[in-house]
C-alpha cells in the first residue's frame, strides 16, 4: 500500500504491517484514505483529530445551508376579491422571508367541470404579488387541487 506522512509527504509502497510499524512509533494511527486506488492510499494521521475537524467542517456546511420552508395557501374557485388580495399580501410575505408558496385550489362537486375558472383564479392570484417570484410548478391538476408552487426569485 502507498502510505503518505502525516504532513503529506510521500513514505513510499510498502507492506501493511511495515506501515502500521511506522504508525505506532509516532503514536499515530494508520488511516485508508483511498481505498479503491490501485495501491491502496494510506495515510499516517491522528485519527481523533481527523474525524473532529471533518465533524467541524460538515458543522460549518450545515450553518451556511438556508432551510427553505413550503408555505400553503388555500384559494377556491369562486373566491371573493378582497380575500384574494389579503391571500396575496400573505404569499408575498412568506416570499420575502425566502419560503416557497404552494398556491392550491380545491374543486368540490360539480366545480371540478369548469377548471377553466381555476386556471384564471391562479393566474390572478400571481398577478397581484409584489415580490419577485418563479413559477416552480404552473398550475396543474391532481385529482380535486389545482395546484401550483411559487419560489421567491433569487435576483436580491
Amino acid at each position: 500500500m502507498r502510505v503518505v506522512d502525516a504532513d503529506g509527504s510521500q513514505l513510499g509502497i510498502m507492506p501493511l504491517n511495515k506501515a502500521l510499524d511506522i504508525a505506532n512509533e509516532r503514536d499515530l494511527d494508520l488511516v485508508k484514505v483511498a481505498p479503491m486506488a490501485k495501491p491502496p492510499v494510506c495515510k499516517i494521521m491522528d485519527y481523533g483529530k481527523y474525524r473532529f475537524e471533518q465533524q467541524k467542517k460538515e458543522k460549518e456546511a450545515r450553518k451556511n445551508q438556508k432551510i427553505v420552508n413550503l408555505k400553503e395557501i388555500r384559494l377556491s374557485a369562486a373566491i371573493e376579491e378582497h380575500d384574494i388580495t389579503y391571500k396575496a399580501k400573505n404569499a408575498d410575505r412568506f416570499l420575502k422571508d425566502g419560503d416557497k408558496v404552494k398556491a392550491s385550489i380545491r374543486f368540490r362537486g360539480r366545480e371540478i367541470t369548469h377548471t377553466e375558472n381555476g386556471y384564471e383564479v391562479m393566474k390572478r392570484f400571481a398577478e397581484m404579488l409584489t415580490q419577485p417570484f418563479v413559477i416552480e410548478r404552473k398550475p396543474k391538476m391532481e385529482g380535486r387541487f389545482m395546484i401550483m408552487i411559487l419560489a421567491p426569485s433569487e435576483s436580491k
